[in-house]
């Protein structure tokens, strides 16, 4: 197999996918938008104009909930699929047959995942620019630009661990137990470093992927929100991505070879 087929493959595989989105946008939009849309409304939109938290707060939320969005997003659009491939629809089998190694089509799945994503977190920031009062600096953006990316990836990654772990009768179960706790442990709607009253909570955020991604949004969107230096987050973040990428890539093949 040569170098040349595996990447024409490899780009053939994607290009599926991608179109395989676009007939399913409607359903994808509400899948990613809704829930963080309404987080924002009425934490900070509802909240903030009936007085029960600060002006200020929406600097706080806005990008915790972009990044949220990319990370978990990026989740729950890998593990799904998988979910799917190796159970009902038998997908995968497809996909094993192709002219590519079998770790690039594991690869494939999971930089699918955070490029969906990266689409949901993206989308986040015009519905929020328009629901609330905020404003970032222009030279942040590109530096929060490669935030998300890693925490996309970092997070397709973790859904790659999931999706080959977790059994599809499992699978509802999957959300409240892992999913929930990742999404209000991840210091979106807080900044981690104000949780030094509280540290036990403090550690276990610190242990949630999420909590970077949030914390290195915050660090170049609003920079004057107490947040964790973004070195620190772009490390965690790269380490996250090749270790959960790795756990992910060796459950794929012992999945896929079963």
């Amino acid at each position: 197999m040569t170098t040349t087929t595996a990447t024409r493959t490899f780009a053939a595989l994607m290009w599926r996918d991608v179109f395989v989105t676009g007939r399913e946008l409607p359903s994808f939009l509400a899948q990613v938008i809704i829930q963080p849309f309404f987080i924002l409304f009425i934490f900070a939109k509802v909240l903030g104009d009936i007085g029960f938290v600060h002006g200020d707060f929406a600097a706080v939320l806005l990008p915790g909930i972009v990044a949220m969005n990319g990370f978990l997003g990026a989740l729950q659009n890998t593990t799904l699929p998988l979910v799917l491939d190796f159970s009902w629809t038998r997908e995968i089998e497809d996909r094993l047959l192709a002219p590519i190694p079998i770790p690039l089509v594991a690869v494939e799945k999971m930089v699918f995942g955070a490029l969906r994503g990266l689409l949901a977190a993206v989308l986040m920031v015009p519905i929020g620019f328009l629901m609330l009062d905020v404003t970032w600096p222009l030279s942040g953006l590109p530096v929060a630009l490669v935030v998300i990316v890693l925490g996309s990836l970092a997070g397709a990654a973790v859904g790659m661990v999931i999706g080959t772990s977790v059994s599809p009768r499992h699978i509802t179960v999957m959300f409240a137990v892992i999913l929930t706790p990742l999404l209000f442990t991840g210091s979106a709607q807080f900044p981690w470093t104000e949780l030094d009253g509280l540290r036990w909570f403090q550690v276990v955020c610190a242990l949630n992927p999420l909590t970077y991604v949030s914390e290195g949004t915050r660090a170049v969107l609003a920079p004057d929100v107490p947040h964790i230096p973004l070195w620190i987050c772009l490390v965690v973040l790269v380490v996250s991505i090749a270790g959960f990428g790795a756990l992910g890539i060796r459950g794929f093949l012992r999945r896929a070879l079963d």
